[in-house]
């Protein structure tokens, strides 16, 4: 397993961070290879909840298994991700004062072998690799979080 991880101070409260990114729905807008999401329940994520995010590398599209181990809100989830890629995204928030948190995501890893998990690695490697594409998606949800904190 390979581990990556990336933090980030946010200008919100945890509460106003959570709403952001605990909705999976929002995860294209983060990652451009995430084509889709489907399965979220109506009533939103929960413990023992199961999805499906649909990932696209050059046209090759990947459907990753998505499972809620850990919902504690506003503060920390652990969702599983299995398919090409077998994964652990762990995020947690905390609050560093009354306006401000501190935003982590934990990501273990490893793609699964076969031409699909080769492929799906070498695409990530060419876009600067895991801890880039984690940043820039950290960073994305920044811009999102305080676009919408009231001030």
């Amino acid at each position: 397993m390979t581990v990556v991880d990336f933090g980030v101070e946010l200008h919100a409260t945890p509460e106003q961070a959570w709403a952001v990114v605990s909705d999976p729905h929002n995860l294209p807008q983060w990652d451009r290879h995430i084509a889709s999401v489907e399965g979220v329940p109506p009533g939103g994520l929960r413990a023992g909840v199961r999805y499906v995010t649909v990932m696209s590398f050059v046209g090759i599209r990947a459907r990753i298994r998505c499972h809620v181990l850990e919902w504690e809100p506003p503060l920390r989830t652990v969702v599983r991700l299995t398919g090409v890629i077998q994964a652990t995204v762990s995020t947690t928030l905390t609050r560093l004062s009354p306006d401000r948190c501190w935003l982590e995501h934990r990501v273990d890893y490893r793609f699964r072998g076969g031409p699909l998990g080769g492929f799906a690695a070498r695409s990530l490697r060419l876009v600067g690799g895991p801890q880039l594409a984690l940043r820039h998606g950290t960073l994305a949800q920044k811009r999102q979080i305080e676009v919408r904190a009231p001030r």
